[in-house]
């Protein structure tokens, strides 16, 4: 697999050079902010795009907001768990960096010594924006688009190759795609315990509510039937 980073005639190699072209073209504090923004920035931004969705879904506090809940709770544990799953991947596939098989690219980062594919950047981002999706529509749309455009910063810096972060994007939806049933299940019920609580309740749903609007939910039951044929039609 490794090979697949030799020749600089394949499309691969090809579409790094170009996205990695930009950043030669671009004045130097804004590489200084694409190099924080990929980073840190994008998945600190869904980290907040998160909470804001919790929050959100407390505060409403829809008669099956514990579904939800669960559901946001999925969203990180997924990326916990993707990036987890990546480890023996990359082992396996041992494919080095774009920068040290290929000459003249803008590097933005220095340092990174361990293996290209699978992006753990990219991975991380899309299993919990694809959580996100699964637990609220709205908030997983903005989520995607944040997750598609740190890919692409991965590529635009030169840590990484396009498939690799297609191949990250590709991992992330799997995982949290493929266990969400099993996560839902176990995650679920705990919440629901926490809701009952006296003490800590407030976490899943906000004093004094009642059934909200929740609209926006995909997990089945977490919204009222109305609110439903409302998103749709929309």
């Amino acid at each position: 697999m490794a090979g697949l980073a030799e020749s600089g005639s394949n499309p691969d190699v090809d579409l790094l050079y170009d996205i990695n072209g930009l950043a030669k073209d671009a004045p130097g504090w804004f590489d200084r902010v694409m190099e924080f923004v990929g980073e840190y920035g994008l998945l600190l931004a869904i980290v907040l795009l998160v909470v804001w969705c919790w929050w959100t879904v407390r505060r409403r506090g829809d008669e099956d907001a514990a579904s939800s809940v669960a559901a946001l709770v999925w969203a990180p544990l997924a990326a916990g768990i993707a990036v987890l799953v990546n480890v023996p991947i990359r082992g396996f596939v041992e494919r080095p960096r774009p920068f040290l098989d290929h000459q003249g690219l803008e590097v933005l980062v220095s340092g990174k010594t361990d293996y290209s594919f699978v992006s753990d950047h990219a991975t991380i981002v899309m299993a919990m924006a694809v959580g996100l999706f699964v637990a609220h529509r709205k908030f997983g749309l903005v989520a995607l688009v944040l997750a598609v455009f740190g890919g692409f910063i991965r590529v635009y810096m030169g840590v990484h190759y396009p498939t690799d972060v297609v191949g990250g994007f590709a991992l992330g939806t799997a995982v949290a795609l493929l266990l969400s049933p099993v996560a839902m299940a176990l995650l679920t019920p705990v919440v629901r315990a926490v809701e009952r609580s006296p003490r800590v309740g407030w976490l899943v749903r906000g004093r004094g509510r009642g059934a909200g609007d929740g609209e926006g939910a995909v997990i089945p039951g977490a919204r009222r039937e109305q609110a439903s044929e409302r998103d749709l039609a929309a």
